[in-house]
């Protein structure tokens, strides 16, 4: 299940009130548990913008996939010719076989444990 797509931004301000005004949405100031930026926050997928940088999931948009249990996650990824170009225990960042990025997420519902 997808649970965030993030935009990176040259100018935040202005992507900020672009994504704001074409989907009508609120991007608040994230949580320091949610990283540099800003997001939606409610039901759903979240949708967030950060400024651009210069590391694995900071030049491109990222969808990121909920997951249980990330090392299992980062497992099949290598296993069914993915590549993990940035693991970690909440977030990772990762290139299917075919070479596109995305980011997994490691579910943090009460009862989840990050792995």
């Amino acid at each position: 299940m997808i649970s965030l797509v993030e935009f990176p931004a040259d100018d935040p301000e202005r992507a900020k009130a672009f994504w704001s005004a074409v989907l009508s949405v609120r991007l608040d100031d994230r949580t320091s548990d949610e990283g540099q930026g800003w997001q939606t926050h409610g039901d759903g997928a979240s949708l967030g913008v950060h400024p651009r940088g210069t590391g694995p999931g900071d030049r491109v948009s990222l969808p990121y996939f909920e997951i249980d249990d990330m090392s299992g996650a980062l497992e099949r990824v290598r296993a069914n010719g993915g590549e993990v170009i940035h693991p970690g225990e909440r977030w990772a960042v990762c290139r299917d076989s075919e070479g596109s990025p995305f980011g997994l997420a490691a579910n943090t519902a009460p009862g989840a444990t990050p792995t």
